[in-house]
């Protein structure tokens, strides 16, 4: 039974891998990634209820981490001419690694999640970040610190190494920028999405 359900999850991670989500047309106005992509929203807001990380800083990650690419993945190890693995396992929206994912799916369950699919990856997200703060303090809306400890680790964050890794830390204040200017465009537009499905009414919406 067990080997017959890991045959049918790869089936249909390759049905998946078939037809990818382009990356949205416009990456820097996030009003225009819900516009092409409206589910996101809901997916976004979603993982902000169960876990706590906003939105906005939620797809600054997943912009850093991936430029909304369903299947990116690290560059390839050369030895020589000859292709030698990656260089870490990371994987999909969020480049979640091999061991966190198996953690996340060991306490979240769900058979058929998948790091390709924008929902899974913003619920990891969130999940680890609630971790995050429980364990380190950081407030969910410091899109540095919070990206710190989620490129480096929760330990890796304690141990203060990535002080001395300049690279990070610029990607970590440009992971606070696309934040912030997130956070003024979707208060100019949210309202647009929060009642977009066929069961959704105001004022019921949310």
């Amino acid at each position: 039974m067990i080997r017959a359900l890991q045959g049918l999850t790869a089936v249909l991670t390759l049905l998946v891998a078939g037809c990818a989500t382009a990356p949205p047309d416009d990456q820097g106005n996030l009003c225009s990634i819900f516009e092409q992509y409206p589910d996101w929203y809901d997916h976004a807001r979603a993982s902000e209820r169960a876990w706590g990380t906003p939105v906005a800083v939620q797809m600054a990650f997943v912009h850093q981490e991936s430029s909304f690419r369903s299947h990116a993945r690290p560059p390839r190890k050369w030895l020589w001419f000859i292709p030698w693995g990656r260089q870490t396992s990371a994987k999909g929206y969020a480049q979640a690694l091999d061991g966190t994912w198996e953690e996340y799916l060991d306490e979240r369950g769900g058979l058929f999640r998948s790091r390709t699919d924008m929902e899974d990856a913003l619920d990891f997200i969130g999940w680890y970040n609630r971790k995050t703060h429980r364990q380190l303090g950081i407030a969910y809306t410091d899109a540095y610190g919070m990206y710190l400890a989620y490129h480096e680790g929760r330990g890796g964050y304690r141990s203060g190494k990535w002080k001395n890794k300049p690279k990070l830390k610029a990607a970590a204040r440009k992971v606070a920028r696309i934040a912030k200017r997130y956070r003024g465009q979707l208060d100019r537009c949210k309202s647009r999405f929060r009642c977009d499905s066929w069961y959704q009414f105001w004022p019921f919406c949310s």
